[in-house]
């Protein structure tokens, strides 16, 4: 797992405050996701490209 630990982790502006949100980070090479409500529990993550990619299919409506 990538070392996030002084990563400047952030929520989108667009998050309710019901605490189902997700966090971000970005780096130079790579994004790391997590869960807001446990930020404990591990992180995902994504070469920056792949990320990339991922939010253009989600901004085309690839997913159902």
């Amino acid at each position: 797992m990538a070392d996030l630990s002084r990563a400047t982790w952030r929520t989108s502006s667009r998050s309710a405050n019901g605490g189902n949100c997700v966090e971000v980070a970005v780096t130079s090479d790579i994004v790391g996701v997590r869960d807001s409500k446990d930020r404990t529990a591990g992180h995902f993550t994504a070469a920056s490209a792949q990320w990339q990619a991922f939010l253009n299919a989600v901004r085309a409506d690839c997913f159902e």
